[in-house]
């Protein structure tokens, strides 16, 4: 019986661990939201690159990136 009840206080799903569960169960909620604000940015980029009424600016944006072009009179300024 002295053997089950300290294993149920030190074992490895005992009293002692229900902390480390806890600090695990917030960090996985925490790594949860990040996920879910870039899911959200990812579906608002998405809904604006939609055929049918695409926003000139963020298509005008992923092509000069891709294509590396800019008029002759534009200033670039490198972000690090």
């Amino acid at each position: 019986m002295g053997f089950f009840g300290a294993y149920a206080v030190t074992g490895s799903n005992g009293i002692f661990a229900l902390g480390d569960y806890k600090q695990q169960i917030a960090a996985h909620e925490r790594q949860y939201q990040q996920l879910d604000q870039q899911r959200t940015m990812l579906r608002n980029r998405v809904a604006l690159l939609d055929p049918r009424h695409a926003n000139p600016d963020l298509v005008d944006e992923l092509v000069r990136k891709e294509l590396n072009v800019a008029h002759p009179d534009e200033v670039i300024i490198p972000l690090k």
